[in-house]
Protein backbone atom coordinates (compact mmCIF):
# COMPACT_ATOMS: atom_id res chain seq x y z
CA UNK A 1 0.00 0.00 0.00
CA UNK A 2 1.13 3.54 -0.74
CA UNK A 3 2.69 4.95 2.48
CA UNK A 4 0.83 8.26 2.13
CA UNK A 5 -2.50 6.48 1.82
CA UNK A 6 -1.62 4.30 4.80
CA UNK A 7 -0.85 7.38 6.92
CA UNK A 8 -4.05 9.07 5.79
CA UNK A 9 -6.04 5.97 6.70
CA UNK A 10 -4.54 5.96 10.18
CA UNK A 11 -5.50 9.60 10.69
CA UNK A 12 -9.02 8.94 9.44
CA UNK A 13 -9.28 5.88 11.69
CA UNK A 14 -8.26 7.93 14.73
CA UNK A 15 -10.89 10.53 13.85
CA UNK A 16 -13.56 7.81 13.55
CA UNK A 17 -12.53 6.35 16.90
CA UNK A 18 -12.90 9.79 18.49
CA UNK A 19 -16.41 9.90 17.01
CA UNK A 20 -17.04 6.47 18.51
CA UNK A 21 -15.97 7.74 21.92
CA UNK A 22 -18.40 10.66 21.72
CA UNK A 23 -21.23 8.36 20.62
CA UNK A 24 -20.41 6.10 23.58
CA UNK A 25 -20.68 9.13 25.87
CA UNK A 26 -23.94 10.05 24.15
CA UNK A 27 -25.41 6.61 24.83
CA UNK A 28 -24.42 6.82 28.50
CA UNK A 29 -25.83 10.33 28.85
CA UNK A 30 -29.01 9.24 27.10
CA UNK A 31 -29.39 6.48 29.67
CA UNK A 32 -28.88 8.90 32.54
CA UNK A 33 -31.39 11.29 30.97
CA UNK A 34 -33.98 8.53 30.82
CA UNK A 35 -33.23 7.21 34.31
CA UNK A 36 -33.56 10.65 35.91
CA UNK A 37 -36.86 11.32 34.13
CA UNK A 38 -35.36 14.24 32.22
CA UNK A 39 -36.12 13.24 28.64
CA UNK A 40 -39.38 15.17 28.29
CA UNK A 41 -38.19 18.39 29.93
CA UNK A 42 -37.46 20.10 26.59
CA UNK A 43 -40.75 20.15 24.72
CA UNK A 44 -39.50 21.92 21.60
CA UNK A 45 -37.02 20.80 18.96
CA UNK A 46 -34.88 23.59 17.53
CA UNK A 47 -31.87 22.01 15.79
CA UNK A 48 -30.06 25.34 15.31
CA UNK A 49 -31.40 27.90 17.80
CA UNK A 50 -31.88 25.27 20.52
CA UNK A 51 -28.16 25.26 21.27
CA UNK A 52 -28.55 28.13 23.73
CA UNK A 53 -30.23 27.36 27.07
CA UNK A 54 -32.36 29.87 29.00
CA UNK A 55 -30.04 32.68 30.08
CA UNK A 56 -32.22 34.83 32.30
CA UNK A 57 -34.83 34.33 34.98
CA UNK A 58 -37.53 35.37 32.55
CA UNK A 59 -36.38 32.83 29.97
CA UNK A 60 -36.31 30.09 32.60
CA UNK A 61 -39.84 30.93 33.70
CA UNK A 62 -41.01 30.94 30.08
CA UNK A 63 -39.41 27.54 29.45
CA UNK A 64 -40.91 26.14 32.65
CA UNK A 65 -44.33 27.51 31.73
CA UNK A 66 -44.09 25.80 28.36
CA UNK A 67 -43.24 22.51 30.09
CA UNK A 68 -46.29 22.95 32.34
CA UNK A 69 -48.58 22.74 29.31
CA UNK A 70 -47.70 19.10 28.72
CA UNK A 71 -48.97 15.90 30.42
CA UNK A 72 -45.75 15.00 32.24
CA UNK A 73 -46.06 18.10 34.42
CA UNK A 74 -49.83 17.85 34.82
CA UNK A 75 -49.91 14.14 35.67
CA UNK A 76 -46.53 13.49 37.33
CA UNK A 77 -44.67 16.68 38.27
CA UNK A 78 -47.44 19.15 39.12
CA UNK A 79 -45.74 20.05 42.42
CA UNK A 80 -42.34 20.64 40.76
CA UNK A 81 -40.54 23.91 41.48
CA UNK A 82 -38.49 25.89 38.98
CA UNK A 83 -35.30 24.72 40.67
CA UNK A 84 -36.35 21.08 40.34
CA UNK A 85 -37.25 21.66 36.71
CA UNK A 86 -33.76 23.02 36.05
CA UNK A 87 -32.21 19.84 37.43
CA UNK A 88 -33.97 17.66 34.83
CA UNK A 89 -33.68 20.23 32.05
CA UNK A 90 -29.88 20.25 32.16
CA UNK A 91 -29.62 16.51 31.53
CA UNK A 92 -31.77 16.68 28.41
CA UNK A 93 -30.07 19.87 27.29
CA UNK A 94 -26.63 18.27 27.64
CA UNK A 95 -27.86 15.24 25.72
CA UNK A 96 -29.06 17.34 22.80
CA UNK A 97 -25.99 19.57 22.72
CA UNK A 98 -23.70 16.54 22.73
CA UNK A 99 -25.68 15.15 19.82
CA UNK A 100 -25.11 18.34 17.84
CA UNK A 101 -21.45 18.32 18.85
CA UNK A 102 -21.03 14.85 17.41
CA UNK A 103 -22.30 16.21 14.10
CA UNK A 104 -19.67 18.95 14.18
CA UNK A 105 -16.92 16.55 15.29
CA UNK A 106 -17.77 14.37 12.30
CA UNK A 107 -18.48 16.99 9.62
CA UNK A 108 -15.54 19.37 10.00
CA UNK A 109 -12.76 16.73 9.83
CA UNK A 110 -14.62 15.02 6.99
CA UNK A 111 -14.61 18.23 4.97
CA UNK A 112 -10.93 18.75 5.76
CA UNK A 113 -9.92 15.23 4.72
CA UNK A 114 -12.14 15.39 1.64
CA UNK A 115 -10.91 18.77 0.41
CA UNK A 116 -7.31 17.73 1.01
CA UNK A 117 -7.85 14.61 -1.07
CA UNK A 118 -6.96 12.32 1.83
CA UNK A 119 -10.05 10.11 1.58
CA UNK A 120 -9.85 7.14 -0.76
CA UNK A 121 -12.65 7.04 -3.31
CA UNK A 122 -14.05 3.76 -1.95
CA UNK A 123 -14.27 5.23 1.56
CA UNK A 124 -16.25 8.35 0.67
CA UNK A 125 -19.69 6.64 0.33
CA UNK A 126 -19.21 5.00 3.73
CA UNK A 127 -18.46 8.33 5.40
CA UNK A 128 -21.42 9.99 3.70
CA UNK A 129 -23.63 7.14 4.90
CA UNK A 130 -22.37 7.73 8.45
CA UNK A 131 -23.34 11.39 8.29
CA UNK A 132 -26.79 10.58 6.91
CA UNK A 133 -27.34 8.01 9.66
CA UNK A 134 -26.35 10.61 12.23
CA UNK A 135 -28.98 13.00 10.86
CA UNK A 136 -31.60 10.26 10.96
CA UNK A 137 -30.64 9.57 14.57
CA UNK A 138 -31.44 13.16 15.48
CA UNK A 139 -34.86 12.83 13.86
CA UNK A 140 -35.40 9.51 15.61
CA UNK A 141 -34.61 11.14 18.94
CA UNK A 142 -37.26 13.80 18.44
CA UNK A 143 -39.73 11.19 17.15
CA UNK A 144 -39.13 9.30 20.39
CA UNK A 145 -39.64 12.39 22.58
CA UNK A 146 -42.88 13.25 20.78
CA UNK A 147 -44.38 9.94 21.89
CA UNK A 148 -44.23 11.22 25.48
CA UNK A 149 -45.69 14.65 24.78
CA UNK A 150 -49.20 13.34 24.31
CA UNK A 151 -51.89 12.24 26.79
CA UNK A 152 -49.65 9.59 28.37
CA UNK A 153 -46.30 11.09 29.50
CA UNK A 154 -44.41 7.91 28.70
CA UNK A 155 -41.96 7.46 25.86
CA UNK A 156 -42.85 4.58 23.57
CA UNK A 157 -40.60 1.59 24.24
CA UNK A 158 -40.59 0.90 20.51
CA UNK A 159 -39.25 4.35 19.67
CA UNK A 160 -36.84 4.29 22.62
CA UNK A 161 -35.38 0.98 21.46
CA UNK A 162 -35.22 2.15 17.85
CA UNK A 163 -33.32 5.25 19.01
CA UNK A 164 -30.90 3.15 21.05
CA UNK A 165 -30.54 0.57 18.30
CA UNK A 166 -29.72 3.15 15.65
CA UNK A 167 -27.10 4.70 17.94
CA UNK A 168 -25.49 1.28 18.37
CA UNK A 169 -25.59 0.63 14.62
CA UNK A 170 -23.87 3.95 13.91
CA UNK A 171 -21.28 3.30 16.61
CA UNK A 172 -20.60 -0.20 15.28
CA UNK A 173 -20.35 0.98 11.68
CA UNK A 174 -17.81 3.69 12.55
CA UNK A 175 -15.81 1.30 14.69
CA UNK A 176 -15.73 -1.42 12.02
CA UNK A 177 -14.65 1.00 9.29
CA UNK A 178 -11.92 2.33 11.61
CA UNK A 179 -10.71 -1.23 12.13
CA UNK A 180 -10.71 -1.78 8.38
CA UNK A 181 -8.38 1.20 8.04
CA UNK A 182 -6.11 0.14 10.88
CA UNK A 183 -6.04 -3.54 9.91
CA UNK A 184 -6.56 -3.72 6.14
CA UNK A 185 -7.53 -7.05 4.63
CA UNK A 186 -4.76 -9.13 3.12
CA UNK A 187 -6.69 -11.80 1.20
CA UNK A 188 -10.25 -12.78 0.37
CA UNK A 189 -10.05 -16.49 1.27
CA UNK A 190 -9.93 -18.45 4.50
CA UNK A 191 -9.77 -22.03 5.70
CA UNK A 192 -13.13 -23.70 6.27
CA UNK A 193 -12.48 -24.24 10.00
CA UNK A 194 -11.47 -20.59 10.41
CA UNK A 195 -14.58 -19.46 8.62
CA UNK A 196 -16.70 -21.39 11.11
CA UNK A 197 -14.94 -19.65 14.00
CA UNK A 198 -15.44 -16.27 12.35
CA UNK A 199 -19.14 -17.00 11.83
CA UNK A 200 -19.51 -17.96 15.48
CA UNK A 201 -17.84 -14.70 16.46
CA UNK A 202 -20.25 -12.71 14.31
CA UNK A 203 -23.21 -14.66 15.70
CA UNK A 204 -22.13 -13.74 19.22
CA UNK A 205 -21.84 -10.10 18.17
CA UNK A 206 -25.38 -10.18 16.77
CA UNK A 207 -26.70 -11.77 19.97
CA UNK A 208 -25.01 -9.04 22.02
CA UNK A 209 -26.74 -6.45 19.82
CA UNK A 210 -30.12 -8.16 20.22
CA UNK A 211 -29.56 -8.36 23.98
CA UNK A 212 -28.86 -4.62 24.06
CA UNK A 213 -32.11 -4.02 22.15
CA UNK A 214 -33.98 -6.20 24.64
CA UNK A 215 -32.47 -3.97 27.32
CA UNK A 216 -34.11 -1.04 25.54
CA UNK A 217 -37.48 -2.71 25.97
CA UNK A 218 -36.67 -3.43 29.62
CA UNK A 219 -35.96 0.28 30.08
CA UNK A 220 -38.96 1.39 28.03
CA UNK A 221 -41.43 -0.76 29.95
CA UNK A 222 -39.66 -0.19 33.30
CA UNK A 223 -39.46 -3.97 33.63
CA UNK A 224 -36.25 -3.64 35.63
CA UNK A 225 -38.25 -2.40 38.61
CA UNK A 226 -40.11 -5.73 38.84
CA UNK A 227 -38.84 -9.16 39.89
CA UNK A 228 -35.73 -7.81 41.62
CA UNK A 229 -34.28 -11.19 42.51
CA UNK A 230 -31.81 -13.40 40.68
CA UNK A 231 -31.77 -16.03 39.26
CA UNK A 232 -35.44 -16.62 40.10
CA UNK A 233 -38.35 -14.40 39.07
CA UNK A 234 -41.03 -14.38 41.76
CA UNK A 235 -39.54 -17.61 43.08
CA UNK A 236 -39.61 -19.36 39.69
CA UNK A 237 -37.16 -20.03 36.89
CA UNK A 238 -40.02 -19.60 34.42
CA UNK A 239 -42.41 -16.98 35.80
CA UNK A 240 -46.17 -16.98 35.55
CA UNK A 241 -47.77 -14.65 33.01
CA UNK A 242 -45.28 -14.88 30.16
CA UNK A 243 -47.96 -14.88 27.46
CA UNK A 244 -50.90 -13.02 28.97
CA UNK A 245 -51.23 -10.46 26.18
CA UNK A 246 -52.89 -11.04 22.85
CA UNK A 247 -51.79 -11.28 20.12
CA UNK A 248 -48.80 -13.34 21.22
CA UNK A 249 -46.08 -11.05 19.76
CA UNK A 250 -47.07 -8.17 22.06
CA UNK A 251 -45.75 -10.07 25.08
CA UNK A 252 -42.17 -9.79 23.82
CA UNK A 253 -42.36 -5.99 23.72
CA UNK A 254 -45.07 -4.90 26.17
CA UNK A 255 -45.45 -7.57 28.86
CA UNK A 256 -42.93 -6.71 31.60
CA UNK A 257 -42.73 -10.36 32.68
CA UNK A 258 -41.78 -11.53 29.19
CA UNK A 259 -39.55 -8.55 28.48
CA UNK A 260 -37.43 -9.10 31.57
CA UNK A 261 -37.41 -12.89 31.12
CA UNK A 262 -36.19 -12.51 27.52
CA UNK A 263 -33.40 -10.19 28.62
CA UNK A 264 -32.30 -12.71 31.26
CA UNK A 265 -32.51 -15.54 28.74
CA UNK A 266 -30.33 -13.72 26.21
CA UNK A 267 -27.79 -12.83 28.90
CA UNK A 268 -27.69 -16.50 29.96
CA UNK A 269 -27.13 -17.53 26.35
CA UNK A 270 -24.13 -15.20 26.16
CA UNK A 271 -22.90 -16.55 29.50
CA UNK A 272 -22.71 -19.99 27.88
CA UNK A 273 -21.58 -19.01 24.39
CA UNK A 274 -18.76 -16.57 25.09
CA UNK A 275 -16.68 -18.81 27.42
CA UNK A 276 -17.09 -21.69 24.95
CA UNK A 277 -16.03 -19.43 22.09
CA UNK A 278 -13.11 -18.13 24.17
CA UNK A 279 -11.90 -21.69 24.74
CA UNK A 280 -12.24 -22.74 21.09
CA UNK A 281 -10.68 -19.60 19.64
CA UNK A 282 -7.70 -19.41 21.96
CA UNK A 283 -6.84 -23.02 21.14
CA UNK A 284 -6.78 -22.23 17.41
CA UNK A 285 -5.11 -18.81 17.42
CA UNK A 286 -1.97 -17.78 19.27
CA UNK A 287 -1.60 -14.31 17.76
CA UNK A 288 -1.39 -11.52 20.34
CA UNK A 289 -4.23 -9.40 18.91
CA UNK A 290 -6.62 -12.34 18.89
CA UNK A 291 -5.56 -13.56 22.34
CA UNK A 292 -5.88 -10.08 23.84
CA UNK A 293 -9.30 -9.61 22.28
CA UNK A 294 -10.52 -12.98 23.56
CA UNK A 295 -9.40 -12.25 27.12
CA UNK A 296 -11.03 -8.82 26.99
CA UNK A 297 -14.24 -10.35 25.66
CA UNK A 298 -14.42 -12.74 28.62
CA UNK A 299 -13.63 -9.94 31.07
CA UNK A 300 -16.25 -7.66 29.51
CA UNK A 301 -18.84 -10.43 29.80
CA UNK A 302 -18.10 -10.90 33.51
CA UNK A 303 -18.28 -7.14 34.09
CA UNK A 304 -21.54 -6.77 32.19
CA UNK A 305 -23.26 -9.69 33.90
CA UNK A 306 -22.15 -8.37 37.29
CA UNK A 307 -23.50 -4.90 36.47
CA UNK A 308 -26.76 -6.35 35.17
CA UNK A 309 -27.44 -8.50 38.23
CA UNK A 310 -26.46 -5.68 40.59
CA UNK A 311 -28.70 -3.22 38.78
CA UNK A 312 -31.63 -5.62 39.03
CA UNK A 313 -31.17 -6.66 42.66
CA UNK A 314 -30.61 -3.07 43.84
CA UNK A 315 -33.73 -1.90 41.93
CA UNK A 316 -32.12 0.14 39.17
CA UNK A 317 -29.95 2.80 40.83
CA UNK A 318 -29.04 5.44 38.25
CA UNK A 319 -25.26 4.99 38.47
CA UNK A 320 -25.34 1.21 38.13
CA UNK A 321 -27.99 1.24 35.42
CA UNK A 322 -26.00 3.74 33.36
CA UNK A 323 -22.86 1.65 33.87
CA UNK A 324 -24.78 -1.43 32.73
CA UNK A 325 -25.78 0.35 29.54
CA UNK A 326 -22.18 1.37 28.99
CA UNK A 327 -21.07 -2.19 29.71
CA UNK A 328 -23.24 -3.42 26.84
CA UNK A 329 -21.39 -1.12 24.44
CA UNK A 330 -18.02 -2.22 25.82
CA UNK A 331 -18.95 -5.88 25.35
CA UNK A 332 -20.16 -5.19 21.81
CA UNK A 333 -16.98 -3.23 21.03
CA UNK A 334 -14.71 -6.05 22.12
CA UNK A 335 -16.81 -8.58 20.23
CA UNK A 336 -16.57 -6.48 17.07
CA UNK A 337 -12.81 -6.24 17.54
CA UNK A 338 -12.47 -10.00 17.96
CA UNK A 339 -14.60 -10.66 14.86
CA UNK A 340 -12.52 -8.23 12.85
CA UNK A 341 -9.21 -9.61 14.10
CA UNK A 342 -10.23 -13.19 13.39
CA UNK A 343 -11.26 -12.29 9.88
CA UNK A 344 -8.11 -10.27 9.23
CA UNK A 345 -5.84 -12.91 10.73
CA UNK A 346 -7.49 -15.69 8.74
CA UNK A 347 -6.90 -13.85 5.49
CA UNK A 348 -3.34 -12.97 6.45
CA UNK A 349 -2.61 -16.59 7.34
CA UNK A 350 -3.69 -17.82 3.93
CA UNK A 351 -1.60 -15.17 2.20
CA UNK A 352 1.50 -16.00 4.23
CA UNK A 353 1.26 -19.74 3.59
CA UNK A 354 1.05 -19.54 -0.19
CA UNK A 355 3.97 -21.07 -2.00
CA UNK A 356 6.09 -18.64 -4.03
CA UNK A 357 5.74 -19.00 -7.79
Amino acid sequence: MNPSIDTNNKHIAIWLLVCCATIFAMIILGGVTRLTGSGLSMVQWEPIMGVLPPLSQAEWEETFLLYQQFPEYKLKNFAMSLGEFKSIFWFEYAHRVLGRSIGVIFLLPFLFFFLKGKIHRSLTPKLVAMFVLGGLQGLMGWYMVKSGLVSDPHVSQYRLTAHLGLAIVIYSYLFWVALDLLYPDVDETARIEDRKLARLSLIITVIIFITALSGGFVAGTRAGFAFNTFPLMDGRLIPVGLFELSPLWRNFFENIVTVQFDHRLLATLLFMLIPAFWWLARQSHRQSHVQTGLHLLLAALVLQLSLGISTLVLVVPVTLAAAHQGGAIILLTVSLFVSHQLRGHMKATISETRLPL
